[in-house]
């Protein structure tokens, strides 16, 4: 029999541990995306009758469920590549998304503040706070936006094209917006009863404001997805290696590793690509600074009548008897010759560096290297006769702030060089590749991603994929691409979506305090 206090706590935090799993199972995989309309209803009906004390541990209890099902395979590489054992590696997860889960619980107190205190309706409370946290969350202690709830639409092409003017977050604020509408439906028979006053036309207004936002995103989705913009075909070749991660960088396996990319790479120039991308520190060795397998991987180049890219670790000097090193890309051109290099601005912390390196002296990076990792400042892009194109290596695909500020004034395409295998057969990589999609549309620049074990595609400027490789697989994957030169208004501008969000949400937050205080 179940004690009481087992009980007691399944009524009052029950709805917001559902809500938490039934949105963690949204995201790729299982990828039940619809279910995120109307995930939260849960949570949000819960936190009407709470005080801040309960609604904060409810918004904790949501994002520990959340989080934890959405993050779960960033124990993979803890465990499997940095010598943790596997009940250590989960607590380092469960710790992470305890951090994550203030979010939430900071979410909880301030709707559960304005939704009783307030006339104002759950379907722009709700949104608005959400998309603020979100916002906070991708920037705070170097930021991880991982989760944010729009990524859950990657497919739901109609649904995601408002990406070019809001980033991922209109469309977060949509699919919170009709969970907010549709709690409101639950809540308004309570919240007449409990404010004799409450006027009915904030909530009618509301949902017809709504409505009618939903309309002009399928509309302006539609239109998106039908117009020609300017630019034109190019041919482009991934190589997916397939090398395991654990003899990567061990040197017996270097000749091996490399000939597993050059045959692959034949293979692909028998397409006559304008271009070749191989994945992220896909070379193992220090490119220039090892002079023999850079030699010969310039004469190899030769061979492919086309450009190459490549992810390299770079020798940027010594300092302290450590080597500085970088997370780079390398682009050669037809001669063979450095046409551009891009090293990586937005480094894995505790991975490539450690932050708040003085307070935290006594961490050592999980994954140990032979030497610091240096960050780059340049958001240049690079330049082929095919046109422009940003390299974003690894999870720098995750920050839009980040990818737009290579888009200002131009630009045709995007590549991301990455290295899943550190995540094994998880979920990891799928959603990794799920916000790519996100990426194309904000900028309006088709994405050529290669990935070292996977998964790797070609997605266009609509956020369509056009093809992918699985996990796990050597192979080639070659596509025709059209180039996209559009310039959007948020890459242009960048984030005043979110800004208004803030800015709604500080005058929501002064007229509480102003009441309290009344």
């Amino acid at each position: 029999m179940m004690s009481p206090l087992v009980l007691q706590f399944l009524i009052t935090y029950g709805p917001a541990l559902i809500s938490g799993i039934i949105l963690a199972l949204c995201f790729p995989k299982p990828n039940l995306s619809l279910m995120a309309w109307v995930a939260l209803i849960p949570f949000l009906l819960s936190l009407y009758n709470k005080d801040s004390q309960k609604a904060f541990k409810s918004g904790f209890f949501f994002g520990i469920a959340f989080f934890f099902g959405t993050l779960y395979w960033i124990y993979h590489s803890i465990n499997h590549y940095g010598g943790i054992a596997l009940p250590a590696s989960v607590a380092l997860v469960f710790l992470l998304c305890l951090y994550l889960s203030l979010y939430p619980a900071t979410f909880a107190v301030l709707f559960g503040l304005a939704i009783r205190r307030t006339q104002l309706p759950a379907l722009l409370i709700a949104p608005v706070f959400w998309v603020v946290l979100d916002f906070l969350r991708t920037y705070i202690f170097t930021g991880f936006p991982w989760s944010s709830i729009g990524y859950t639409q990657y497919q739901f092409l109609s649904v995601i094209q408002i990406a070019d003017l809001t980033g991922i977050y209109g469309v977060s604020f949509l699919v919170v917006a009709v969970n907010g509408a549709l709690a409101d439906l639950f809540l308004l028979k309570q919240r007449t009863k409990d404010m004799p006053l409450f006027p009915l036309s904030y909530t009618v207004i509301g949902f017809l404001v709504l409505v009618s936002l939903i309309v002009a995103t399928f509309v302006y989705g539609h239109i998106r997805l039908r117009e020609q913009r300017p630019g034109s075909l190019m041919k482009a070749s991934i190589i997916q290696g397939n090398i395991e991660q654990d003899r990567k960088w061990v040197p017996e396996f270097q000749d091996a590793v490399m000939a597993t990319h050059k045959e692959l790479s034949l293979k692909a120039a028998e397409s006559s690509p304008s271009i070749i991308v191989w994945p992220e520190t896909a070379v193992p060795f220090f490119f220039m600074a090892d002079e023999a397998y850079s030699k010969d991987l310039v004469e190899f180049q030769r061979q492919l009548n086309c450009y190459l890219l490549f992810g390299s670790i770079l020798l940027k000097g010594k300092q302290g008897g450590r080597s500085l090193l970088s997370n780079s890309a390398v682009l050669l051109d037809e001669s063979g010759a450095v046409a551009y290099s891009y090293d990586k601005i937005h480094l894995v912390p505790f991975g490539e560096y450690v932050p708040l390196q003085k307070i935290l002296f006594f961490v050592n990076k999980l994954v140990v290297g032979i030497g610091d990792y240096t960050r780059g400042n340049r958001y240049i892009r690079a330049e082929t006769p095919s046109g422009s194109f940003a390299p974003l290596i690894c999870y720098e695909i995750i920050f839009p702030g980040l990818v737009r500020k290579f888009f200002t004034n131009g630009g045709d395409f995007m590549v991301n060089i990455t290295n899943d295998a550190w995540f094994g057969n998880t979920s990891g990589p799928y959603q990794h590749f799920a916000m790519a999609i996100f990426r194309a549309v904000e900028n309006r620049k088709p994405v050529i991603r290669a990935a070292n074990t996977g998964i790797s595609g070609f997605i266009d400027s609509s956020g369509k994929i056009i093809s992918q490789t699985g996990i796990f697989q050597k192979t080639v994957l070659t596509e025709d691409l059209r180039t996209d030169s559009t310039i959007t208004l948020y890459a242009k501008f960048g984030d005043l979506f979110s800004y208004a969000c803030i800015v709604f949400s500080v005058i929501v937050l002064a007229n509480l305090i102003t009441r309290a205080r009344t």
